[in-house]
């Protein structure tokens, strides 16, 4: 479940700009400020199960999204890379500016 839980929210971190005010609320409240269904749709005075399918859609939304774009993909890809390379700057083994650059990177996410 964390790990979901994790996922959509990088999922919604990269395409929430995509989403409309209200599912970009709903997911906020759901998955970054732990309301329950309850809570949400009491905030909003919709039924708990408009709540439900709203963030279940949303979820599907986000997927279809990373399957198109690839964004988050990419993400764990880049930062695998930066891992590996801080890896071989602890070595010692590069030049200094090596360890400048792989500090740049890492900044840029």
């Amino acid at each position: 479940m964390l790990e979901k839980t994790t996922r959509v929210n990088y999922l919604f971190d990269f395409y929430q700009s995509l989403l409309t005010p209200k599912q970009r609320n709903y997911m906020e409240l759901y998955f970054l400020e732990d309301y329950s269904l309850g809570e949400i749709s009491e905030t909003f005075d919709v039924s708990r199960q408009a709540v439900y399918d709203n963030i279940r859609r949303t979820e599907t939304m986000l997927e279809e999204y990373e399957k198109k774009l690839h964004l988050y993909e990419k993400f764990q890809k880049r930062q695998q890379v930066l891992r590996d390379m801080e890896a071989e700057v602890e070595k010692g083994e590069f030049p200094e500016h090596f360890s400048r650059w792989v500090t740049q990177l890492q900044e840029l996410d």
